[in-house]
């Protein structure tokens, strides 16, 4: 407390002039207007200026979830790289003069996942040549199927739809499964059909099967978070798969395109016909 007061003493001189400075002052600016408007137009620059500088932290902290984004996307392609230079068996279509399947950016303008049967709607349609059954992935892996199309926009059943049926296997071992949906968890879903015999680990990793014209083989899916038999049949497993692709933020997808899916329907309906 000396201190304080010791300090008021030795400095009353200046203090007493930086406080007749500030009367005057304020007196000043309220009684010109040339002042208050010097002084305002001062005070506005630097409140411009700290928004500013607010900005630029708020879209720098932006662009590092958009970066964090493509480092993550480039991680995936680099896996998708790494798994097709373990396929040995030589391709049925020259896809160096066509390509099997075409791939289109699209942004999800809404997005359900709190319902038995959720969808999605794309800023992409007719226009931009979407149609039904065109399949949807993220930058992390699975997302749906174009159910369907408007002029400018399109609806996508989600993994999170209890219609959603979806071929899938497997990646260590081969084996082919269903992918479907309980409702329980947005972030889990099930891959049935897999026979008890298969050896399979918790953290296995499950990708598209290939074998139907929507997905390309090898799209990730998720990760083998449990498993156990399956009530109706003891035969076989059921697995619980946590997704790669968060449904629940998803902003940006990616349409593919079969480049050769109507020739492949109409060949497999010309089978089935005989």
């Amino acid at each position: 407390m000396q201190q304080i007061i010791y300090f008021f003493i030795k400095y009353r001189n200046f203090l007493l002039f930086v406080l007749l400075f500030s009367i005057a002052t304020y007196f000043t600016i309220q009684t010109h207007n040339y002042h208050s408007d010097k002084f305002f137009s001062s005070a506005n620059v630097v409140t411009g200026t700290l928004y500013n500088f607010k900005t630029s932290i708020t879209t720098y902290f932006s662009l590092a979830k958009e970066n964090k984004k493509l480092v993550e996307e480039n991680v995936y392609l680099r896996k998708q790289i790494e798994y097709y230079k373990d396929v040995t068996e030589p391709a049925a279509i020259d896809t160096t003069i066509f390509p099997l399947f075409d791939y289109q950016a699209a942004k999800i303008i809404n997005n359900n996942y709190a319902y038995t049967k959720n969808y999605l709607t794309l800023n992409k349609g007719a226009r931009d040549g979407v149609v039904t059954d065109m399949g949807v992935i993220s930058g992390r892996g699975l997302v749906g199927i174009v159910s369907r199309v408007s002029e400018n926009f399109s609806t996508v059943q989600s993994v999170l739809n209890t219609n959603s049926r979806t071929n899938a296997k497997l990646k260590k071992s081969g084996h082919f499964g269903t992918l479907v949906w309980d409702t329980q968890n947005p972030n889990i879903v099930q891959l049935i059909d897999i026979p008890r015999l298969t050896e399979i680990e918790q953290g296995d990793t499950i990708i598209t099967g290939g074998k139907s014209v929507i997905f390309p083989e090898g799209i990730l899916i998720g990760v083998i978070e449990s498993f156990r038999p399956d009530d109706f049949d003891e035969n076989y497993y059921v697995i619980d798969v946590s997704l790669f692709t968060d449904m629940t933020s998803l902003e940006n997808v990616y349409l593919i395109k079969n480049n050769f899916a109507e020739e492949l329907y109409e060949l497999e309906m010309s089978v089935s016909d005989e």
